[in-house]
């Protein structure tokens, strides 16, 4: 009996040992393994060098780290080159390289033939589990599942230290983590003290998500309102991200400050042309209080976008707290972090500034 048990023992302990992730694999003579974000673990070789990104994030968290150089291929939809997508804008050099998928999520449009035929080392991708699963073995390429989504979110964190045990860069990949880290606790500190009563209640319209929005435009518990402790008034409604607001809602809770995204002020305007009544009866309409957000979800989060942001929220809201912070400088110090290069005036030529807005105005 005793016997019989040790043998049940030992056959348990196999299946969880192998059962419980089955991208699982020894690794060969000179090969290492990782763990990637959705907990598969893969066999790496020794060395990599050729690396391809697919889906929403992995392109830019490779650019974060400074591999953009080791990219042999690339999305149709990362060649297009625009100021809100900052980290394709500074290596143009990306738009030249081979297709090796249509862009989305899902991976259903990466180009498996063109994949086989490029022979990248390691493939990042923004997959799920199945999908990473599946494209490995059409292309025989280890596959490397990332996330990011949100600025102080874990799975950026996770992935960037993926990438940089990966790619033998964690000195950089450690340093981006500890700066936002850094950030975080800044924001929460200059504001951390004042007291509900003080706060200015605010309003983010003209968010866009899945297609440019008007002033419907909204989003509950917006990052960078959430990391100075800002009181959004769509967070009563129990929603959380994105979505779109009545207008009568906005009109009762009358909030003292808009942000509003530049991207999306003509579609305002030309509610505004429709219905001048509704904005003119907004008290901060009346009092001017009208200031720029800008876009910072483009195929996912661009984190240096909306750390800037949030401080220039913060800026408009707390002045006093914000005093020392100048926010074209601040912004260029974290461009210069997460791109290498400063950003803001490549921004501002292109009508992204931190400034206040005009409803009703012609969009210059």
């Amino acid at each position: 009996m005793k016997k019989i048990l040790a043998v049940i023992s030992v056959l348990l302990c196999a299946a969880l040992l192998f059962g419980c992730t089955p991208a699982a694999q020894s690794a060969p003579d000179g090969a290492r393994t990782v763990t990637d974000y959705t907990g598969r673990v893969v066999s790496l070789p020794a060395d990599v060098e050729r690396i391809a990104a697919l889906g929403p994030s992995a392109l830019r968290l490779l650019c974060y780290a400074g591999q953009a150089g080791r990219v042999i291929g690339v999305e149709q939809f990362e060649k297009e080159l625009t100021v809100t997508k900052p980290y394709t804008y500074v290596h143009p050099e990306l738009a030249e390289l081979p297709v090796i998928g249509q862009g989305g999520g899902g991976g259903g449009s990466a180009f498996t033939e063109e994949l086989v035929r490029l022979k990248p080392d390691v493939i990042f991708a923004a997959y799920d589990r199945q999908a990473a699963d599946t494209l490995q073995t059409q292309t025989g390429i280890p596959v490397i599942a990332v996330s990011s989504y949100g600025v102080f979110a874990e799975e950026t964190d996770f992935s960037l230290s993926l990438i940089g045990e990966v790619l033998d860069c964690t000195e950089r990949t450690d340093a981006l983590i500890s700066y936002t880290a850094a950030c975080r606790e800044d924001l929460a500190a200059r504001t951390a003290d004042i007291p509900e009563a003080e706060r200015p209640t605010v309003y983010a319209g003209g968010v866009g998500f899945n297609g440019p929005h008007g002033f419907d435009g909204t989003h509950a518990h917006y990052p960078p309102f959430d990391a100075i402790g800002a009181r959004n008034v769509v967070d009563e409604t129990g929603e959380t991200g994105a979505f779109l607001i009545e207008l009568e809602k906005v009109l009762a809770w009358q909030p003292d400050v808009l942000f509003l995204n530049p991207e999306n002020l003509y579609l305002v305007n030309e509610d505004y042309a429709r219905n001048p009544d509704f904005y003119n009866s907004l008290t901060a309409v009346q009092q001017g209080e009208i200031y720029a957000q800008l876009p910072y979800n483009y195929y996912s989060t661009n984190i240096e976008l909306a750390l800037a942001d949030a401080y220039y929220a913060g800026c408009v809201l707390y002045p006093e707290q914000f005093a020392d912070i100048d926010i074209a400088e601040k912004a260029d110090e974290i461009f210069e972090t997460f791109l290498g290069v400063p950003f803001y005036e490549e921004l501002a030529a292109s009508g992204y500034r931190f400034e206040k807005l005009v409803i009703g105005a012609d969009v210059q």
